[in-house]
């Protein structure tokens, strides 16, 4: 890092308030829609003439910059409204889409068992759905099997089938499709795109000779391609908070722009001759990890931390980095809403604004310059990006400003051997097995900086998602700062702390009474998945209701309820999240029976459960719509589904999703209605077969996903719901909007991954255990993903009222 501005020298901030209001405005008009992008126009105009009379050339530049994005995402709102696939997308008709792919394949980290999918991103040419033609424009989204898809060019044309969906993001995409088979008549990519799939698979084939971590990690640190990762050192990367390693970023570009301008100041080039070198850098990067709009969005942030960081101008940094902010939310208004630009502004403007003071400010108190640096770059980052990787991931890891600490050293050695390595693999793959030898230490490294710091118990702290969370957590991190600031509250943020360290620590090692004496059902927090317990009128036995993705969580569970025996296991459908933990919550434990429903497939899935009943003797039962089943203090009754498809597409996972046992309960403390991951066709069905879907408690369908209709909730009236879904999830369950919506009618909402277990007791209330589990998949063997047996932080409870017949807003009881 070049040496900071002095100190007589602000940055340059009078294009900023010009680049917030052109972001401010693309975020309405895509989150309101197109009349609300026009009357922001209104106003900015309103406001530019009000600057132009009191001659503020700031306030008219933010007007004009607010004005002009608000018209552009007005019209593109109106074109996406109006566009003739939506409602065919409404309906779910088929349709074959001539499509060009805009970004790389991204394969789908889904707990189905079978074929894999992946994500594709692409631009319509040609539309043809229920019995019409349109050659038209507009964005749209690919949900396609792996094999035939996966190794797809951005900038390749190609025909698709399938059932189109609606689309449910506000990215002005149109529709998704959901492909079946292969792609047709696929045109060859681009010559770039060519050449630089040939680097990266040389990149590939070099990394294959280190061991399997640091060999799937190298590809993705230096160019972005994280297909032979494997998934549990994502995961690890995810909870330590660096999964913004393996993503293409401005940062990549910095390295590489700065190793290169490096060398041409080792050899004392000519200014101008070193700029041309950096440009050419950053040019064949984005050739090499492939034009897509978020390598060009990594391009244009990149060179801003490359003039920041390497030429020490920041009164120049601030406004070229205003500049790419304009130029790309007008050429691209659906980046305004992608978490990857918010993150790279942020990141880029804190290092930029921030990290310069605060690197001046250590050095001025003896320490060296490259330790100042080392440390305030990954804290500035990590402050800046906070607020929005909590309102995504709905929670807040304090071990990553450690994590991207340690990481440091290793990130820049990695990422130059990667690209040297990529670069001569046509010339000689042996000099690319050099190159990747010679970066397996700082590679390592890294993998273990990971793992040891998504081991830390409780690395990761609940937090609330969304603009809420996000919001939350940018007023916490302010007063902190201005405490720190302030001498007196220095003191005063010290005093604090160790109170909350005093009041806290002790209850999250000190387990208290858990569970409640009279509790009836719970929803185990078995990360994402489902896990149900019922209980019975004999103490110590239970029906259990699915048994999330791992065996671990739900034997930790039953453990805590004390449950030695099952009368019956019940699995609602084969998927992996419903059935991974089968042998754990048969572990130690006698149980009467495993009832499947009248839907077998995966055949993966139904040849698992028969291993593991086989090898704990239970037999396997059948359940179908209409049988009641019995128990002192239980009765279920089973609902659905009514005529099932017995041999739907396994790989089809809204089919099988569709083909759940649904079940309801009766319970000393209420009805409670068990939806699988039913989805709209099967709700709808079970709507209008006119069987009785009242009850009190309903668990949400598919961990609360967004394909719920209101018709089905109606028909349900419950006045609580449980949602049994995983911290961090990358499916972003629950939905906000569905969520929103029950508690706005007066729903009590209790989530797993917010709450923990969750118990309905027989008093009418619901009482969470608090402590969910870690976003990240446990490895090795024992009670659970920490490792501990029962509970750490104290259960808080919500009365429902049930029996007034409403539902108010939740009030926490003393346990």
């Amino acid at each position: 890092m070049s040496t900071p501005e002095p100190p007589g020298r602000p940055p340059d901030l009078r294009l900023v308030p010009a680049a917030l209001a052109a972001w401010a405005a693309v975020l309405v008009g895509l989150g309101l829609g197109p009349v609300a992008a026009s009357v922001v126009a209104g106003f900015a105009t309103a406001a530019g003439q009000v600057g132009a009379l009191r001659g503020s050339r700031v306030l008219v530049a933010a007007a004009a910059f607010a004005a002009a994005p608000g018209l552009v995402v007005a019209a593109h709102d109106v074109h996406v409204a109006q566009h003739p696939l939506r409602p065919a997308a409404g309906a779910g008709a088929a349709a074959t889409l001539r499509v060009v792919a805009t970004d790389d394949p991204r394969r789908i980290r889904a707990a189905v068992p079978g074929a894999a999918q992946v994500l594709v991103e692409a631009g319509l040419v040609h539309a043809e759905a229920a019995g019409s033609g349109w050659r038209t424009g507009g964005r749209v989204l690919l949900i396609a099997p792996a094999d035939g898809w996966a190794g797809l060019l951005p900038g390749q044309e190609l025909t698709a089938q399938g059932l189109l969906a609606p689309a449910g993001r506000s990215d002005l995409t149109v529709a998704v499709l959901r492909v079946r088979g292969a792609p047709a008549a696929v045109a060859a990519p681009p010559w770039w795109q060519t050449g630089a799939g040939v680097l990266r698979a040389g990149l590939r084939d070099a990394a294959a000779v280190l061991p399997a971590a640091p060999g799937g990690l190298l590809p993705g640190l230096a160019v972005g391609d994280t297909t032979r990762l494997p998934t549990e050192v994502e995961d690890d990367f995810r909870a330590s908070g660096l999964t913004h390693l393996t993503a293409v970023s401005g940062a990549n570009l910095a390295i590489v722009a700065g190793a290169v301008l490096a060398l041409a100041r080792l050899a004392r080039s000519d200014p101008r001759w070193a700029a041309l070198a950096g440009g050419a850098a950053v040019l064949g990067f984005v050739v090499l990890a492939r034009p897509s709009p978020s390598v060009v969005r990594a391009a244009a942030m990149g060179a801003v931390v490359l003039l920041a960081l390497a030429l020490g101008r920041g009164r120049s940094a601030v406004p070229a980095l205003a500049v790419a902010v304009l130029v790309l939310v007008l050429a691209d208004p659906a980046l305004a809403v992608d978490p990857g630009f918010a993150l790279s502004v942020l990141a880029t403007g804190a290092l930029v604004l921030v990290a310069p003071g605060w690197a001046a400010g250590l050095r001025r108190r003896g320490a060296p310059r490259w330790a100042a640096e080392a440390l305030v770059v990954p804290a500035a980052a990590f402050l800046a990006t906070a607020p929005v990787i909590a309102g995504l991931s709905g929670q807040v890891a304090p071990v990553a400003v450690l994590a991207n600490l340690l990481a440091v050293p290793a990130v820049a050695p990695a990422t130059v051997l990667g690209v040297l390595a990529a670069l001569v693999s046509p010339l000689s793959p042996v000099a690319a097995q050099v190159c990747a030898w010679l970066a397996w230490p700082a590679v390592a490294w890294l993998v273990e900086v990971a793992d040891r710091s998504a081991a830390v118990p409780d690395a990761a702290l609940p937090w609330p998602d969304g603009v809420p969370g996000g919001l939350l957590l940018t007023l916490v991190l302010a007063v902190l700062v201005l405490c720190w600031r302030a001498r007196r509250g220095r003191a005063l943020l010290v005093a604090v702390l160790l109170g909350l360290a005093l009041v806290l620590v002790p209850t999250r090692v000190v387990p208290p009474g858990w569970p409640p004496a009279d509790w009836t059902v719970v929803a185990c927090d078995v990360g994402q998945g489902d896990a149900i317990v019922l209980a019975t009128g004999d103490p110590g036995r239970a029906v259990l209701v699915d048994a999330g993705p791992d065996t671990g969580p739900v034997d930790a569970c039953l453990d805590r309820l004390g449950v030695r025996s099952l009368a019956l296991v019940v699995l609602s459908h084969l998927h992996a999240d419903h059935i991974g933990g089968l042998d754990g919550a048969l572990r130690g434990r006698s149980a009467g029976g495993v009832a499947v429903g009248p839907v077998r497939v995966p055949d993966g899935g139904l040849a698992a459960v028969a291993r593991v009943t086989a090898g704990r003797g239970v037999p396997v039962v059948a359940l179908a719509a209409g049988q009641r089943l019995e128990w002192p203090g239980l009765a279920l009754d089973v609902l659905g589904p009514r005529e099932p498809d017995p041999a739907p597409d396994p790989d089809d996972g809204t089919a099988v999703n569709d083909g759940s046992l649904v079940l309801r309960a009766t319970t000393p403390g209420g009805t409670v209605l068990l939806s699988g991951d039913i989805e709209l066709a099967a709700q709808a069905d079970l709507v209008s077969s006119g069987v009785d879907l009242r009850a009190d408690v309903l668990k949400m369908p598919h961990h609360g996903s967004r394909y719920t209709s209101v018709e089905f909730l109606n028909a349900v009236a419950p006045r609580a719901v449980l949602v049994s879904v995983g911290l961090g999830n990358t499916y972003r369950h629950p939905d906000p909007g569905l969520v929103g919506g029950l508690e706005r009618a007066g729903v009590v909402v209790a989530r797993t991954d917010r709450s923990g277990d969750v118990a309905v007791l027989v008093t009418d209330e619901l009482v969470h255990r608090g402590d969910p589990l870690p976003a990240r998949r446990r490895r090795a063997g024992g009670p659970g993903l920490s490792g501990r047996r029962g509970p750490r932080a104290p259960p808080r409870s919500w009365r429902a009222r049930w029996r007034s017949g409403r539902c108010g807003r939740p009030r926490r009881r003393g346990s």
